[in-house]
């Protein structure tokens, strides 16, 4: 692993893990108000040109990183359809 690959592994590590926090509180207050469901889904689209991007530049931290956040938001969208009031 060369020292670029490293700098992007840690890099991805925070963008990645950013929406965890608001992921947590969904699922701690038992409520989705405040989520944009729109945002996450774009957000998860764009993530998947993202792999997609990362396999072409043959980018482990593009790739892996990007994979991680789509189930992220994935995970974000499901909380705010089983909160979601009916």
């Amino acid at each position: 692993m060369q020292w670029r690959e490293v700098v992007g592994f840690v890099a991805g590590f925070g963008t990645t893990f950013a929406a965890v926090p608001d992921l947590l509180t969904m699922l701690k207050q038992g409520h989705s108000q405040g989520m944009n469901p729109t945002m996450a889904g774009i957000m998860g689209a764009f993530q998947i040109v993202w792999v997609y991007y990362g396999f072409l530049i043959a980018s482990r931290p593009v790739i892996v990183w990007n994979i991680v956040a789509v189930v992220i938001n994935c995970l974000m969208v499901g909380t705010y359809v089983y909160f979601a009031p009916n």
